[in-house]
């Protein structure tokens, strides 16, 4: 009767473990899916400002019109469905270079810069990518540890039998984000 013992106690402690090491993943998977809804809503939350932004602008330099259009074409590309992350970041990345032009534009219209439509449009934005960062900072946080969980041992033999799959960082492309401003004083 004990030989018999020996061995249920064994597989009750290696379905503890296997059900424990299971539970660490999803919850890590979770975390992850919960995080991305918070990149999800900011990015939204740019997307409907954009609009507004361009339309405002509209009225002080119509004749900017090539710039305008490329930020709305920018915006719809940054809000259409993906197939990955890395999609997204690149649409993403091509949306903020072109609000970097219009807000550029703002230095050659003062009337534009002094509109308090345009002024209170530029700080929803600034504050709106400060979030995205923030959440940014939390998915690529819970991504690696998704990530590792998945790589290390003994969860990398869970995983692959359960189908989990590391997933990809939302990280920005492009080099404006990566690389220190030029700062001259030359005349």
């Amino acid at each position: 009767m004990a030989f018999l013992l020996v061995p249920l106690v064994i597989l009750a402690l290696l379905a503890l473990w296997l059900i424990g090491v299971f539970n660490g993943l999803v919850r890590a998977r979770n975390e992850v899916d919960a995080s991305w809804s918070g990149i999800d809503t900011e990015l939204k939350r740019r997307h409907d400002l954009v609009p507004n932004l361009v339309e405002t602008v509209k009225g002080y330099a119509a004749h900017e019109r090539g710039t305008l259009e490329a930020v709305i074409q920018a915006r719809n590309a940054a809000a259409a469905p993906h197939a990955s992350t890395a999609a997204l970041a690149k649409d993403e990345a091509a949306l903020a270079a072109g609000l970097r032009q219009i807000f550029a534009l703002s230095e050659r219209y003062p009337d534009l810069k002094a509109n308090a439509s345009f002024q209170q449009l530029q700080a929803a934005l600034a504050d709106t990518e400060d979030r995205i960062q923030r959440a940014r900072t939390v998915f690529n946080g819970r991504v690696r540890d998704l990530n590792t969980r998945i790589q290390v041992f003994p969860g990398n033999m869970v995983a692959g039998s359960f189908g989990f799959s590391p997933r990809e960082y939302f990280e920005l492309e492009g080099t404006a984000e990566r690389q220190a401003p030029q700062v001259s004083f030359k005349s």
